[in-house]
């Protein structure tokens, strides 16, 4: 098949399967007439590198699971290699979800005590005298 042809079948652009293949990633081979032709198995190895990318995976880490797949592996992901690359997107996420939890806890902190210091103008802005309440709770007292 024609690069047209690959591109609208894995949903990608003919510019994309040009950079894999500068990349090494995905190889072409040339027809008599100069045309790049690609099979099957390349549709494969697009496929793999696609649905990683799709997964937050850089392209350099999809080269395990494509190379995997020249090795006439039926998965990608059956390698040594590619299997390292797993266990490092996973401890990968699992420091950025360490990360956003701390700064979820550090959000939630700073609500409850912006609620606080709100209840508490609210709550001085019925004693006479108290200070004037502004924004959310309607402005200044007339």
């Amino acid at each position: 098949m024609r690069i047209g042809e690959l591109a609208a079948r894995a949903g990608t652009t003919t510019r994309a399967l040009r950079y894999y293949e500068a990349r090494g990633l995905l190889p072409a081979r040339r027809a008599q007439n100069g045309h790049r032709t690609y099979d099957e198995s390349d549709l494969r190895l697009l496929t793999q590198i696609r649905t990683l990318r799709d997964f937050g995976f850089e392209l350099e880490e999809t080269r395990p699971f494509v190379e995997c797949l020249r090795a006439g592996h039926p998965e990608g992901d059956t390698c040594p290699a590619s299997l390292a690359v797993y266990r490092r997107k996973l401890a990968e996420l699992d420091s950025l979800i360490g990360e956003l939890q701390a700064v979820r806890a550090t959000v939630g902190a700073q609500l409850a005590r912006a609620e606080r210091a709100r209840d508490e103008l609210a709550a001085e802005a019925l004693v006479p005298g108290g200070p004037e309440p502004t924004c959310e709770l309607g402005g200044p007292r007339q």
